[in-house]
């Protein structure tokens, strides 16, 4: 249900909602038969989760990140949008952490298998940022555009409405606008909306640019945008901009990866890697799983689940004879060549979004780029 492009400074044919009447689009997504999925708070951070009612999302909450921190506080105001990312994904919805690929039964000297049927249910994603949107498109190359598609993940986005909000508090891990994934939402979207708080007003502005988006905005109480409104989201998205400070240099970057095998700053981050798969597990483009049979006690009955995997675990390359990268050098340097290389290879784009994960959720703080700062130093010599 993806949007078509639009330009981020085109907002002819906004509408504005104020901010009393936000429940009205959740009560339209419901009435239309869509589970909401928003951010909402969890265990000292903001998660994605099922909601139906305003109250639920974090209102008045935003996000300090940094290299190995992050932190809810309280804000001035009531923004209901007032954060950058957290730990989760909106990969899990679309590409589940498990799923059942076939289930066996035994009855006698017969087997029957059964799979089960794609996931149809409606979804609407509400509160997507732009780094998200890409990162959705980059796992959509992998699963539906690549030489097989997964039924599955086809399935679950077709039937998955992107309600996108332009970014207003990006954390200090942000980098999008290196990866020109970022701040502002560009396309990929169903509806489109910008926060607006100001002193005397609170309101929504918001632009549909599908025919499932512009089904939602007409059962909302919405008046037209005023100049006064558009000139408030232009605003809201230069002043994320200006906010980013964090940079990745990714001028010649595919190739010097490729030909930087043995640098030095490869034993470096080494020293400082746990392999603990936090960066694999909170990347919305990492799509890496294994598979295994689960049989019961009675030995009647037999299932095979698929599960995410990462190329940080020992025997995600396990192979006859033993594991193909045993050293956590050679896992880090796998997964940072793959998402900032070879990755344009195989799928014409970059794997890494810009979104930060993976700096706040490394339990250490490494920073993918300060790493890649280093790595553009010239090699030490050796003594």
């Amino acid at each position: 249900m993806g949007g078509t492009e639009a330009d981020i400074d085109d907002f002819g044919g906004a509408f504005t909602l104020q901010r009393a009447d936000f429940q009205a689009l959740l009560d339209a997504l419901s009435k239309l038969g869509y589970d909401i999925i928003a951010p909402t708070m969890k265990d000292g951070a903001i998660v994605y989760g099922a909601i139906r009612a305003v109250e639920e999302l974090p209102i008045g909450w935003t996000d300090d990140q940094g290299p190995g921190r992050y932190r809810l506080s309280k804000r001035l105001d009531g923004a209901l949008f007032g954060y950058a990312v957290g730990p989760h994904s909106w990969k899990k919805y679309l590409h589940p952490p498990e799923r059942e690929l076939w289930r066996a039964k035994r009855n006698g000297n017969a087997v029957t298998f059964k799979t089960k049927p794609p996931d149809k249910q409606k979804r609407a994603f509400l509160g997507v940022r732009a780094c998200e949107i890409a990162a959705i498109d980059i796992q959509s190359r992998v699963f539906v555009d690549d030489l097989y598609s997964d039924e599955s993940y086809e399935t679950r986005r077709r039937n998955t409405m992107v309600i996108a909000v332009n970014c207003s508090s990006p954390a200090e891990t942000c980098f999008c606008t290196s990866m020109d994934t970022g701040p502002a939402v560009s396309g990929g979207y169903d509806l489109l909306i910008t926060e607006v708080v100001e002193e005397n007003a609170h309101v929504f502005v918001m632009k549909a640019a599908s025919n499932a988006g512009q089904a939602v905005l007409a059962q909302l109480p919405l008046k037209t945008a005023s100049p006064a409104d558009v000139a408030s989201s232009r605003a809201v998205i230069r002043g994320a901009e200006q906010a980013i400070s964090r940079t990745m240099d990714t001028e010649g970057l595919r190739e010097l990866l490729q030909e930087n095998p043995e640098h030095p700053q490869w034993d470096d981050v080494a020293s400082r890697c746990l392999s603990c798969t936090n960066c694999t597990a909170v990347c919305p483009t990492c799509f890496c799983t294994t598979v295994a049979d689960h049989t019961g006690l009675s030995g009647e009955e037999s299932r095979r689940l698929q599960t995410w995997d990462s190329c940080f675990s020992g025997a995600f390359s396990e192979l006859s004879g033993g594991s193909v990268r045993q050293s956590t050098k050679s896992r880090y340097r796998q997964w940072m060549t793959h998402k900032l290389s070879t990755w344009i290879d195989q799928f014409g784009a970059s794997g890494c979004v810009g979104c930060g994960r993976c700096i706040a959720w490394c339990p250490v703080g490494i920073d993918i780029t300060a790493e890649v700062t280093s790595l553009r130093a010239k090699p030490k010599k050796e003594a």
